[in-house]
């Protein structure tokens, strides 16, 4: 399931957001590391969204800061 999610997540950061692939580490920031912006995280909720099928809470996206934390975010929910 866990492999699933980070190729899903890697997919969309990188067709979507232009992110290059040698960034997407787990340990990575997404603000500091992959330039994600605050109207990017708009986008990133509703692909998550439409992909995984479970709405996500905006209070919850405050304390994701690293694509892992994020990996693990979507896996609990899903």
């Amino acid at each position: 399931m866990k492999a699933e999610i980070v190729e899903k997540v890697n997919g969309f950061l990188i067709d979507e957001f232009e992110i290059d692939e040698a960034k997407l580490k787990p340990e990575a920031q997404l603000k500091d590391d992959l330039e994600i912006e605050s109207l990017d995280f708009v986008d990133i909720v509703v692909i998550i969204e439409k992909d995984f099928g479970f709405k996500v809470k905006r209070e919850d996206m405050v304390n994701i800061s690293t694509l892992e934390s994020l990996y693990k975010y979507i896996e609990e929910h899903v």
